[in-house]
């Protein structure tokens, strides 16, 4: 019984990073390419091998129901990588994506560039 649990237990977590990294793959992916160098952040191309890598491995990992169940350990740096840009980069890109993530390209000042933070 206890097995059992923790079998279930371990699976959602590695279903839980796979579609971490998932998301943040299709984020990156949806962005544009200039959003990323005017947020002062690493290149599309960068934080698109990043995720791809991360979602690889992470789907990988999943136990064999729904996938090999090897690399587990290399899931968790996926997962920090995943991390990374869903808590740092897609804020940062967000105001530059145009219709997407926010008040768009122009920061809802009529052409003015987003503020970058501060009270």
């Amino acid at each position: 019984m206890i097995a059992s649990a923790q079998i279930l237990v371990f699976t959602l977590f590695y279903v839980a990073i796979f579609v971490l990294a998932l998301w943040a793959l299709i984020d990156a992916a949806v962005r544009p390419a200039t959003a990323f160098v005017s947020a002062g952040k690493r290149t599309k191309r960068f934080w698109l091998v990043i995720t791809g890598v991360a979602t690889a491995v992470s789907f990988v990992a999943l136990p064999p129901p729904l996938g090999i169940g090897q690399l587990g350990f290399l899931a968790l740096l996926g997962a920090v990588g995943a991390i990374v840009y869903l808590v740092d980069v897609r804020p940062a890109v967000g105001p530059y994506s145009g219709g997407r993530g926010g008040r768009g390209g122009r920061g809802g000042r009529g052409g003015t560039p987003p503020s970058r933070g501060g009270w």
